[in-house]
């Protein structure tokens, strides 16, 4: 998903990119491999996944810092690009987050987000899993990501952008097959008890975590060899500072 977002920047090589919640590196990387960039800094306010990021990703033209997105630790206009993925629904105040992204880039640099689509289904699993609990607790709807973040639609990313000042905004969909192996590759990642929907399981008592089980089981689609064919999308968006 990362290396198709870069691709799609299509920004010319050898520039200063900066990565906004860059978490683990992974998408650090992939600009490292998709974009032949001359440097990049990656930043997250988080020190365990930094150090991760630091051991993990070798390049010497990467470098990772201590910041938050609504405070980035960059002059203005110091960097030909700047992106941001699957990070901006998590931040409490997303549009300083975008305005900070559009000033730290140069005049005429870009400006690069993308987001799970959680606002219009394309994340099929985490879809199918809350469809199922409402249909049994209606009352819990507040927990689905669909409510929580309404940032994550096509529409909404698109006007985050432009309302930061980004020119030329570009919206569009990146799609990628998340098949399961069967219905247990499918449920066992839900009981981790990490994020919305693990948490919520792990709250149920065992005759209602069966009855939820029971009703993903059915409702989920199947393949004749037994595999559940799923798709998670991506809503992803970019432009230009104006100058």
């Amino acid at each position: 998903m990362a290396a198709r977002f870069v691709r799609r920047l299509d920004a010319a090589p050898g520039g200063s990119w900066r990565d906004v919640g860059c978490g683990t590196g992974a998408f650090t990387q992939a600009v490292l491999d998709a974009a032949e960039p001359a440097d990049v800094i990656g930043v997250d306010p988080s020190e365990g996944y930094l150090a991760y990021a630091r051991r993990h990703v070798g390049d010497r033209r990467a470098r990772f810092l201590r910041a938050d997105a609504e405070h980035l630790p960059f002059a203005g206009s110091s960097a030909s690009a700047v992106v941001s993925g699957l990070v901006l629904n998590f931040v409490p105040d997303p549009a300083r987050a975008a305005a900070e992204m559009v000033r730290v880039v140069r005049p005429g640099g870009l400006v690069g987000v993308y987001l799970w689509d959680y606002g219009e289904g394309g994340m099929e699993a985490i879809r199918a899993f809350w469809d199922a609990v409402t249909a049994l607790d209606p009352g819990v709807r507040a927990l689905d990501e669909a409510v929580r973040f309404p940032l994550c639609t096509r529409a909404a990313l698109g006007a985050l952008l432009a309302g930061a000042g980004v020119r030329d905004v570009t919206t569009g969909e990146i799609r990628v097959p998340t098949p399961f192996r069967d219905f247990e590759d499918y449920w066992n990642p839900f009981l981790g008890g990490q994020g919305p929907a693990p948490a919520y399981l792990a709250g149920l008592p065992e005759d209602r975590r069966a009855a939820l089980r029971e009703r993903l089981r059915d409702a989920l689609p199947r393949a004749a060899d037994g595999t559940v064919p799923l798709h998670a999308r991506a809503w992803a968006a970019h432009g230009h500072r104006p100058g």
